[in-house]
């Protein structure tokens, strides 16, 4: 078998060309899903825009006094510094660990793969809280990009193993039958076959590092989503703060500019159809206790430290009088919450992801890239330009839970169109022919075959923002109503005064709530099924 390359853009394969694109694209009105992804993106880039606006209004002089400053430089450089290490370090575990457990006969493969995600549960600043809390004095730079790294590696990590799990091993092994040796194979085979999991996987790092909050705040290292808190919040510098954020925004814009051309650029291979099987394991030999011993010692340090802290100081912060219902009011805020930015999220996915699966082109690109750019934004950038939104445009929703349930759907709209889209674009494209066939309009045929079918991508991209909702901090200390406290900010406020005891109940529910949907996304990528051996 030979193996072929193709681009990886949806706009390399037009729809004239496909032999599946056209029926698929009579599903609904182009128009009507154009306009309803139009808009749907026009909301998530409320904040972008009203902090441009706002931003503006400072004036020229305003903004560059504030802009050509030595911090300002130190800040980007820092924080790019920040995101190079982690996703650096994020890439080498998460690549290392995927093909250990999907291509090797290291013991305990299953129980590994789901070890490897479950960091994925255990937000940064909850990371961080019970790293200060084990070790004195733990702060700066390279605490900050050790747990960075030890929550993010599995951004890496899931989408490395789920296409090394479907990549097809024929390609490995004629390698390796043309008198290649493992490594070679390794480097000219199985890397050029993962290399778009790997870029968005690291994509997704170097974003979330820009854009972590609590983590940095808690080890005290400078970055520009510290920096723009601590001017908003302590001093009150609201146009310091909308210029950092600004140039915030600008670093997230070039890394996705940077990721785009090399998704043009790039290649990858394509299985040429048949059955998936399963592939040879590589048999490690004496190597495979050294690696059974790294894997081992990564998930000690991304969840055992974490476990053994909040163990230590459980009882304590249980016991104080009233402390129960406090975290049960919490959790049923965070739930409230998450919930809400869910079902909002969902409801502008949806046409955008028909959209990108059924009528690709430059619209859906660019519309797509905009949706993400949305996302790239740390939650303290959205939280604020809210904040201005809500006084300013849209006072009614101001305090409620709406305006965060819209932080929510800024924030993580492009997680709910990938899920949505990736369920459409595998529906059987034949049913809907069928039912266009028989007489049924597209928004019959919309409602009675399309939705059923994408209903498992729906129900993924819900879970994938109910957690992601669930962990969100600077957006909801911003943003939540008055007098209501939800799990991540009760921590934050109990973690900020040093009392660690009062903050474990809050951080372990927390983690024990986000680890249900990380587990369904683990059973989702196939990582979890038997190997058929016939």
């Amino acid at each position: 078998m030979t193996a072929t390359t193709t681009g990886a853009g949806p706009a390399r394969t037009g729809p004239a060309r496909s032999g599946v694109r056209p029926g698929l694209r009579r599903l609904a009105p182009r128009p009507a899903l154009l306009a309803a992804s139009t808009a749907a993106v026009a909301v998530a880039l409320v904040p972008l825009v009203y902090l441009g606006v706002r931003t503006a209004e400072a004036g020229a002089d305003r903004i560059a006094a504030e802009l050509w400053t030595s911090r300002v430089g130190l800040l980007a450089l820092r924080s790019l510094a920040l995101a190079a290490v982690v996703t650096a370090a994020c890439v080498l575990i998460g690549v290392g660990a995927s093909w250990l457990v999907t291509r090797t006969d290291l013991p305990g493969r299953r129980l590994f793969a789901v070890l490897a995600a479950l960091p994925l549960a255990v937000p940064t600043y909850i990371a961080a809280f019970a790293w200060v809390s084990t070790v004195d004095r733990l702060e700066g730079f390279w605490p900050a990009a050790l747990v960075l790294t030890l929550c993010s590696y599995p951004y890496v990590f899931l989408p490395v193993a789920a296409a090394l799990h479907g990549a097809d091993p024929a390609q490995e092994e004629v390698s390796r039958s043309l008198g290649r040796g493992g490594w070679r194979t390794f480097t000219d085979v199985t890397l050029r076959q993962i290399r778009p999991a790997t870029a968005a996987g690291a994509l997704l790092v170097a974003l979330y590092v820009l854009s972590d909050f609590g983590a940095v705040s808690i080890l005290r290292a400078d970055t520009f989503t510290r920096a723009i808190f601590v001017a908003f919040d302590l001093g009150f510098d609201r146009t310091g703060a909308l210029v950092l954020s600004c140039v915030l925004v600008a670093l997230t814009v070039l890394l996705l500019a940077g990721e785009t051309f090399t998704r043009r650029r790039g290649a990858r291979y394509a299985r040429l159809g048949g059955a998936r099987r399963p592939p040879a394991r590589l048999r490690l030999g004496a190597a495979r206790w050294p690696a059974l011993a790294g894997l081992l010692g990564v998930a000690a340090l991304a969840l055992g430290v974490p476990a053994v802290s909040l163990a230590r100081r459980l009882a304590a912060g249980v016991s104080r009088p009233g402390a129960l219902t406090e975290v049960l009011a919490a959790a049923g805020n965070s739930l409230t919450f998450s919930l809400a930015g869910a079902a909002l999220t969902m409801l502008l996915a949806l046409p955008l992801g028909l959209l990108t699966a059924r009528a690709p082109g430059p619209l859906a690109t660019a519309l797509d890239r905009l949706a993400y750019l949305a996302h790239a934004l740390p939650g303290v950038v959205i939280g604020l330009s809210l904040i201005f939104f809500g006084i300013t445009v849209a006072y009614p929703l101001y305090q409620t839970r709406w305006l965060l349930a819209l932080a929510y759907a800024t924030l993580f709209l492009p997680l709910a169109v990938g899920a949505v889209a990736g369920a459409a674009g595998q529906a059987p494209p034949g049913l809907e022919e069928v039912a266009r066939s028989l007489g049924r309009g597209p928004w019959t045929v919309l409602r009675t075959v399309t939705l059923p079918l994408t209903l498992p991508g729906i129900g993924a991209g819900a879970a994938l923002v109910f957690l992601t909702g669930m962990k969100e901090l600077p957006a909801t200390l911003l943003l939540r109503p008055t007098g209501t406290d939800t799990l991540a900010t009760e921590l934050w406020t109990n973690t900020a005064v040093g009392a660690y005891a009062a903050a474990a109940p809050y951080a372990a529910l927390l983690v024990a709530i986000s680890a249900v949907p990380t587990w369904l996304l683990v059973a989702r990528s196939g990582l979890l099924e038997k190997e058929d051996r016939r």
